[in-house]
C-alpha cells in the first residue's frame, strides 16, 4: 500500500501570515476581564473620584434618566419587532386610501396606534414602498410612528407629570410635520431619488427567529444610545457651568437651535428621549418640544438608516428638509399650546 507523506504542518500565528490562529487576539471577554482588573486595581482613586459632589450629581442624573427610560425602551422594542414581523406590509397597502393626498394623513395617524421606534419605522417604510404604497404615505408613517405612538406618549406623560400640554404638543407637532413632509414629497419628490432594496434584512428566516433577532439588535442598539444620552444629560447638569446653560436657555433662538442640534447628535431612541428632555430644566418648554420633535425624525443613526434603505440621494434631500420642518412645526405648536 502506498504511503503518502503528510505535508509539513504550517506555523500558525506568524507575523504577517494569513489565518494566524495562534496569534493572541483581543476578544470581548478578555477586554471585559482587563477592564474589571484595572477597576479593582484602581478602586481607591475611583472611589475618591466618585465621592466628589460633581460625580455624585452626575451619577444621580445618569441613573435616574436610565432607570426611568429603560422599561419604555424595552416595551417599545418588543412592540416594534412584533409590528415589523407579524403584521404584513400588505395590510397597510389595503388600509390606505388610493388617493395619495388622503393616504398621507391616514398613514400619519396610523403611527398613533402602531407602536414602533425609529429603528423599526425605516425598514417598515421601505417594505411599504416595495409593496406599492405611495412613498408620500410611507414617509408620513416613517416620521409619525416613532413620535406619536402610545409607548412614546405614555413615556412623555411620565417624564412631564405636571405638564400634560407637552404630550399634546408632541402629538400635534409631530403629526403636523409628518403630514407636511408627506405632502411635500408628493408634490416635489422624484422616484429616481429612491433606491430601495429588493428584499428585507431578515428574509429567509422564520418569524420567530426574525422577531428575536430584531429584539436583540434593537435592544443593544437603542440601549447604547440611551446610555449615551443619559451620560450627555448628566454631563450637562453636572459639568457644564450653570451660567453657560442659562445664557443659552435665555436666548429663545439659541435654545431652540441648541436642543435641535443636540437631538440630532445624541440619537436617543424615542421611547427614552422625554426623560432626557425633562432633565434639561434650564430650557423652555418650547425648546424641549423641539428636542422631542426633531429627535425621532432625524438624527445621525436615522440618516444612516435612511441612506441605506432609500439611497444617499434621498437622505441628502429628505433629512435637511425634515430638520427644518420639525423645528418650524415644534416652534409653531409651542407658541400656541405651551
Amino acid at each position: 500500500m502506498a504511503i503518502t507523506e503528510d505535508a509539513p504542518p504550517t506555523r500558525a500565528g506568524g507575523a504577517g501570515e494569513p489565518g494566524g490562529e495562534g496569534r493572541p487576539r483581543l476578544s470581548s471577554p478578555l477586554v471585559l476581564t482587563l477592564i474589571l482588573l484595572l477597576a479593582v486595581l484602581a478602586q481607591s482613586p475611583i472611589r475618591g473620584a466618585l465621592g466628589t459632589p460633581v460625580m455624585q450629581s452626575w451619577t444621580t442624573v445618569f441613573v435616574a434618566v436610565t432607570v426611568q427610560a429603560l422599561p419604555f425602551l424595552v416595551l417599545g422594542v418588543l412592540l416594534s419587532a412584533a409590528l415589523a414581523v407579524f403584521v404584513p406590509a400588505s395590510f397597510f397597502a389595503r388600509a390606505l386610501p388610493d388617493r395619495p393626498a388622503l393616504a398621507v394623513p391616514v398613514a400619519g395617524l396610523a403611527g398613533a396606534v402602531l407602536p414602533g421606534c425609529e429603528c423599526a419605522s425605516v425598514p417598515v417604510a421601505g417594505a411599504l414602498v416595495r409593496r406599492g404604497v405611495t412613498p408620500a404615505a410611507a414617509f408620513a408613517f416613517l416620521l409619525s410612528a416613532p413620535a406619536i405612538n402610545p409607548v412614546v406618549l405614555t413615556a412623555t406623560a411620565v417624564a412631564f407629570p405636571n405638564d400634560p400640554e407637552m404630550v399634546v404638543g408632541r402629538f400635534v407637532a409631530s403629526l403636523l410635520v409628518a403630514c407636511a413632509m408627506g405632502w411635500l414629497w408628493q408634490r416635489l419628490g422624484r422616484t429616481d431619488w429612491l433606491r430601495t432594496r429588493a428584499h428585507g434584512a431578515h428574509e429567509g428566516a422564520t418569524k420567530g427567529e426574525t422577531f428575536w433577532n430584531s429584539v436583540r439588535h434593537d435592544t443593544v442598539h437603542a440601549g447604547g444610545f440611551l446610555v449615551l444620552g443619559a451620560m450627555a444629560a448628566a454631563t450637562l447638569k453636572a459639568v457644564v457651568p450653570a451660567t453657560w446653560l442659562r445664557l443659552a436657555a435665555d436666548n429663545p433662538l439659541v435654545a431652540v437651535l441648541a436642543l435641535a442640534a443636540l437631538a440630532v447628535l445624541l440619537s436617543i431612541c424615542s421611547e427614552a428621549d422625554a426623560f432626557v428632555a425633562a432633565s434639561l430644566t434650564q430650557f423652555s418648554m418650547t425648546a424641549k418640544l423641539v428636542f422631542l420633535v426633531v429627535g425621532p425624525m432625524i438624527d445621525l443613526k436615522l440618516f444612516a438608516m435612511q441612506a441605506g434603505t432609500f439611497g444617499r440621494g434621498f437622505a441628502l434631500r429628505f433629512a435637511p428638509a425634515t430638520f427644518a420642518a420639525a423645528i418650524a412645526g415644534a416652534v409653531l405648536t409651542g407658541a400656541v399650546l405651551l
